[in-house]
């Protein structure tokens, strides 16, 4: 018998023995969460793509001019919150009975099922109980309500406009999440349409609500319009979305704690801050900071269908993870890696926003906050994003571990103080378009406050030319990015009032 093996009978049993690989060393692709990369793509960690880009970064200058520009405050663009109404009717003595929900999601999915709540209870006249936040089941957080909002601030809040209870009654204590869990039962309703009407609760909400006194409505996530609601709802909304949800006092104090820490850097000689800070007033810079949300886990990469660079091996993981995850089914997978990117629909790496931030006019002075889960890739993946931006922190590196003992492990938590951190910054910038950039920029934009809504179309196209020069690139980016750095932009039909909260939510004088 012929003891060696021809070339293609060694690429065989190569292939054969990849295929086997996860069935007899499944470790070798776990976690399959966001939390953490597998290990194929932690230890193939790839090296930078646009390596001309990057050196011409790391040695231009910014120019003053541009500088100021960039971190000036957004002017008064002629809008603002509509001032409250005087006339509210008050809350009726007694409600038509009580409206549960159960929300799903992550923290910002959560706090959009929690605004159409409210205003379903308005609608219907019904008194909502506190929301029940179902375990997130690729975080797995089991973080209630009152864990992460002031409850008490809820409720005073909108006390003229909805009646809002903490609990159930005793009469109704029966009316759990476990009760509907074990069979069809009359009193939940789990048959409403993704963005139903105000008429649709009214013809089929309502009357259980007069048989029951109760009613529990399950899924509930995006389950009410955007369009065509009285204007009183649509505020309603906004009212719940930028000043009821008040997050809680300990995330708030490890907010500014950490917001504290950005703008005074600990742990330096007081002079020699002092004359640096000084430096940087002529630079309009002076205790100023970026949050940059860098949305760039295992999910949004499996997803996306594109290359990042991290070869066969990140390839094998990540298909390896669509299998699992979705059946091998891709968002977008008939179309080839660089149809993607000229699409603008390939998530950003760390490297390329980098490399967009540098572009801009930020530099290697600048403060850049990290508000995001563990990247995909790990710290190998963003070694290039650190390199541009050497002062880049996060959470762990600005606080002690006991001062993060209440949210550490705990998703929601965690992302709450980062959206705290957010609303405090000078500017905020996505990666790619998620729940939390939508949120940040409708808040944002509900209080005039500056965002950068990356071009991906234009960004994907410009990382494809291979050939391109710093200088050039940076026009290109500069050029492309005027227009999109906080201008009001009105809400279109089917749009998000909590994305686009003008001219619902806000007035011109």
């Amino acid at each position: 018998m012929d003891l060696y093996f021809s070339g293609s009978q060694r690429a065989a049993i190569a292939g054969l023995f990849m295929v086997l690989l996860p069935v007899f060393l499944p470790n070798l692709f776990r976690p399959l969460g966001r939390a953490s990369p597998s290990m194929f793509s932690e230890w193939n960690a790839p090296k930078p793509r646009h390596f001309d880009l990057l050196e011409g970064a790391l040695i231009g200058q910014t120019v003053i001019r541009q500088q100021n520009k960039l971190w000036s405050p957004l002017p008064n663009q002629g809008w603002k919150p509509c001032a409250e109404t005087t006339n509210i009717p008050s809350v009726p003595e007694k409600t038509r009975g009580y409206i549960q929900v159960f929300l799903d999601g992550g923290l910002n999915q959560q706090k959009m099922g929690i605004c159409d709540a409210v205003a379903v209870a308005k609608i219907l006249n019904a008194t909502l109980v506190i929301p029940h936040l179902e375990v997130n089941p690729v975080w797995q957080d089991s973080s209630s309500f009152t864990e992460i909002f002031d409850v008490d601030h809820f409720i005073d809040v909108l006390r003229d406009e909805v009646s809002i209870a903490k609990e159930l009654p005793s009469e109704f204590s029966w009316s759990t999440r476990e009760y509907y869990a074990t069979g069809i039962r009359a009193t939940r309703i789990k048959t409403a349409p993704v963005h139903a009407s105000a008429n649709w609760y009214l013809d089929n909400v309502l009357p259980i609500l007069q048989s029951y006194g109760i009613a529990a409505i399950a899924p509930f996530s995006h389950r009410l319009t955007f369009d065509n609601l009285p204007t009183n709802i649509q505020r309603l909304r906004c009212k719940v979305n930028f000043h009821a949800l008040a997050f809680v006092p300990h995330i708030r104090a490890l907010g500014d704690t950490l917001v504290n820490r950005l703008l005074n850097p600990p742990n330096k000689n007081q002079t020699a801050y002092l004359l640096e800070e000084r430096d940087q007033i002529g630079k309009g810079k002076a205790r100023k900071f970026v949050v940059l949300h860098l949305r760039f886990d295992k999910d949004m990469a499996a997803h996306s269908a594109c290359d990042f660079g991290g070869g066969k091996a990140e390839k094998l993981a990540l298909a390896k993870y669509r299998q699992v995850i979705w059946q091998g089914r891709v968002l977008n997978s008939q179309f080839t890696d660089e149809e993607l990117r000229n699409q603008g629909r390939c998530p950003l790496t760390p490297e390329e926003i980098g490399l967009l931030l540098a572009a801009l006019g930020f530099d290697n002075n600048t403060r850049l906050y990290l508000a995001s889960h563990k990247v995909y890739g790990g710290e190998a993946r963003i070694s290039t994003l650190r390199q541009l931006f050497p002062l880049m922190e996060d959470k762990k590196s600005l606080s002690s571990a006991e001062e993060r003992t209440k949210v550490e492990g705990k998703a929601s938590l965690s992302a709450a103080v980062d959206y705290y951190v957010s609303m405090q910054s000078d500017i905020f910038i996505s990666a790619s378009p998620g729940n939390m950039h939508n949120a940040l920029v409708g808040h944002r934009a509900y209080l005039n406050m500056k965002i950068i809504r990356p071009n991906m179309a234009l960004l994907g196209q410009l990382f494809l030319n291979k050939s391109m020069e710093w200088s050039e690139f940076q026009r290109a980016v500069l050029e492309g990015h005027k227009s999109r750095q906080g201008q009001i932009r009105l809400r279109k039909a089917k749009q998000s009032i909590y994305t686009y909260p003008a001219p619902d939510c806000m007035c011109q004088p």
